[in-house]
């Protein structure tokens, strides 16, 4: 194992700018490699350190974020899986807030894209998208780059502890009304 890392420290130094741009590349391949936002986060931590790290995974998950606001409308499917996957874990007319999204995406097994879309549907336009996502993934990148091998030592008990701990804070930073469609609170039969 410390012979590989050590070929892989080597190579790092030889490429200069070619190992950020291919690890933003795995940033924007992520989805399609299956592989989670926070391995990839922490594999940026370690290969470049807290700092340089932080920097290119922000560049990656943002530009990952842009593609998927370009991309989703394309694919309906995609756009109406996201939708019902949506409404199956939140009530249908509530809308997280970016903070919530930021604190969320935080939680390892809460899928990126689906925060994406939460993000979506929140936004006016690309710009405030882009605002809005620049938020809510520089928690994600600061956190898994920098404190990453601490967090991968976790055992399970404690993953789950510190998962449950982000989601109590995300229901602290809900919003606090409710919206009821006359129609939904007024069901009347046909």
């Amino acid at each position: 194992m410390g012979e590989t890392t050590s070929a892989i420290f080597a190579w790092l130094e030889h490429q200069e700018a070619w190992a950020p741009l291919l690890f933003i590349a795995i940033h924007l391949l992520r989805p399609f490699l299956f592989l989670p936002v926070m391995l990839v986060c922490i594999t940026g931590g370690v290969l470049f350190g807290p700092i340089a790290g932080s920097a290119y995974s922000v560049v990656g998950t943002m530009l990952s974020s842009l593609l998927f606001y370009r991309t989703i409308r394309l694919v309906p499917s995609g756009f109406k899986k996201l939708r019902s996957l949506k409404e199956k874990w939140l009530n249908k007319n509530s809308h997280l807030t970016v903070k919530q999204v930021a604190v969320l995406r935080l939680v390892p097994f809460i899928h990126f894209h689906l925060l994406s879309y939460c993000l979506l549907e929140i936004s006016a336009d690309f710009k405030e998208y882009a605002k809005s996502s620049l938020f809510a993934n520089l928690p994600l990148a600061v956190v898994y780059t920098s404190v990453g091998q601490w967090i991968s030592l976790f055992s399970i008990p404690m993953m789950i502890l510190f998962s449950g701990a982000l989601i109590g804070v995300c229901f602290l930073i809900r919003k606090k009304y409710e919206v009821f469609l006359w129609r939904d609170f007024f069901q009347t039969s046909p």
